[in-house]
């Protein structure tokens, strides 16, 4: 069965991408978002050109050839741009069979522990910790992350003091058995993470994420290997070489793949085998409710290996409007602390057309 054409629909933001098999069956994905308009046009120079009239069931021959194909770009833009065929071609394949992505890839439906993500900084820590009160209240939430340092900010605070002092109060306003992660985004040098890292010891925190540049693997692995709490990273990895050196190095305890940024479920369970060979577990990057966060609640359904809990984004329409009303219905509903993967094929979600009446369209065909 071949690949009629590829049609993305897009925003600054989000990019939904449909594929059309030559029997008339069509499947949903997504590229990363952010910047996804510029994605979409290279999806259509970069990867269409590759992927039209190819076997729509051959993923990993897809994900082979791409990369070959486009040897002079080997970064970001290209793997975000694979990532929107791929996760088009596991709802494609999925519905035909009338599985889930996630039985598709040996796992079964059901429900996902989820953390509250927040991705605000410029908020008091007083004001962070009664937000997250009220979702543990409303959701049921065992498990939060907030932020600390700056961001990429060269060992220095959002403002002066602020982690010194919301470290301590999450931990004062929580039960022991909420867990609490932070993300340092790239702030610190090994020295001032190492410090740091202490400190979030001392005060029960369990989940230490890229404290330092993430691009220096050398600077992180001297965070790991001098403390006991997780060291975490590599949601801004899409290098497959880089991957397997990160985890033969163990340069972080946990990965963090994102499967957007990364370039699709089959690159990123590729990324999870290597972990799971390793005995790394796996809790990927997932912050934001596009299907970005869809994706790895089946990947956490089928892989050995899968993390405590999925990342789930509790920012609102004030600071993450895109992020809403892409949907005919909610696939994120959080009750006990847990989303859930249904059994519809697929992903099991419909992409809202008054959303897509407002995008900006293009088409790749076999025709053409």
């Amino acid at each position: 069965m071949k690949i009629q054409s590829i049609e993305t629909f897009t925003n600054e933001f989000v990019c939904f991408v449909r594929v059309t098999s030559e029997t008339g069956a069509q499947g949903w994905g997504q590229v990363a978002p952010y910047c996804a308009d510029i994605t979409a046009e290279v999806l259509h120079r970069q990867v269409a050109p590759y992927a039209l009239g190819e076997e729509a069931f051959d993923i990993a021959h897809l994900m082979d050839i791409i990369p070959d194909r486009e040897h002079k770009f080997p970064g970001a833009y290209l793997r975000r741009a694979m990532g929107g065929l791929d996760t088009a071609l596991f709802d494609l394949r999925g519905k035909l069979e009338g599985k889930p992505v996630c039985e598709l890839i040996g796992g079964t439906p059901g429900k996902v522990r989820a953390y509250g993500s927040s991705m605000k900084r410029d908020i008091t820590p007083e004001d962070e910790a009664d937000r997250l009160k009220r979702h543990q209240e409303a959701s049921g939430f065992t498990a939060f992350k907030f932020r600390i340092g700056a961001e990429c900010g060269r060992d220095q605070d959002e403002w002066p003091g602020r982690s010194e002092k919301i470290v301590p109060m999450m931990r004062q306003r929580f039960a022991d058995d909420t867990a609490l992660l932070v993300d340092a985004n790239s702030c610190y040098s090994p020295a001032k993470a190492i410090e740091v890292g202490k400190f979030l010891q001392d005060n029960g925190i369990s989940h230490y994420e890229e404290p330092c540049p993430y691009w220096h693997y050398d600077q992180t692995k001297q965070v790991t290997d001098a403390l006991e709490i997780d060291v975490t990273g590599g949601e801004q990895d899409c290098s497959l070489v880089d991957w397997q050196r990160m985890i033969d190095t163990r340069v972080v305890d946990v990965i963090q793949p994102d499967i957007c940024y990364l370039g699709g479920m089959l690159r990123t369970m590729k990324v999870a085998d290597m972990a799971a060979k390793a005995g790394l577990p796996c809790t990927p990057h997932a912050a934001n409710l596009s299907l970005v966060t869809l994706f790895t609640m089946h990947l956490l359904r089928a892989i050995p290996n899968a993390g405590k809990y999925l990342e789930f984004s509790i920012e609102e329409e004030d600071y993450y409007p895109w992020q809403y009303g892409l949907f005919t219905s909610d696939p994120f509903k959080i009750v006990d602390g847990h989303a859930e993967v249904t059994d519809a094929p697929g992903w099991g979600v419909e992409i809202d057309p008054e959303w897509l009446a407002k995008s900006t369209y293009k088409i790749s065909t076999l025709e053409a």
